[in-house]
């Protein structure tokens, strides 16, 4: 195809911008320009641009929702576990708080390096989650999990 050169004045402003778009997408100058013309003079180029955003808004919707699950996912997990927790857990007398604290502190320090281990391998806390449990199957602290009257086989999912 034989191109045919033309001279034009850009704003520097503009003219910025797209040389900044053309080194992003590693393309010429005039690519761009071409580019841009061919969309301004196409009809239906309003068209194309509703339909880009329409699939771009679904997909964040999409994300938005995944979040949502995962915050939810989250939350009752949390819950779940301080739950747990202040309910199995006696109060420390004086004499062994000071102990404690420093014990916290090291467990703390091993779960954020464990943390930060996980995290940069990839590995999430969610994608372990299985979603085949039906919703009918629940998991309460109860009076006898508190009490440790249960059976110890039903703990050892604890």
């Amino acid at each position: 195809m034989k191109r045919t050169r033309m001279n034009v004045y850009f704003d520097p402003k503009l003219l910025s911008q797209v040389e900044a778009l053309a080194m992003r997408h590693n393309v010429s100058k005039s690519a761009v320009i071409e580019a841009a013309v061919a969309s301004f003079l196409s009809g239906d180029s309003a068209e194309h641009m509703e339909a880009a955003l329409s699939r771009r808004l679904d997909r964040v919707g999409r994300q938005i929702g995944g979040l949502e699950q995962d915050v939810a996912i989250l939350g009752e997990t949390m819950s779940l576990f301080i739950r747990f927790w202040l309910s199995v857990t006696p109060p420390l007398p004086d004499n062994a708080k000071a102990s404690a604290r420093a014990q916290g502190a090291e467990r703390f320090d091993a779960f954020m390096q464990n943390l930060g281990r996980r995290i940069a391998k990839g590995d999430r806390f969610l994608r372990e989650v299985s979603f085949d449990i039906p919703a009918d199957v629940s998991f309460d602290v109860t009076d006898e999990a508190i009490d440790g009257s249960q059976n110890q086989d039903d703990d050892k999912g604890l």
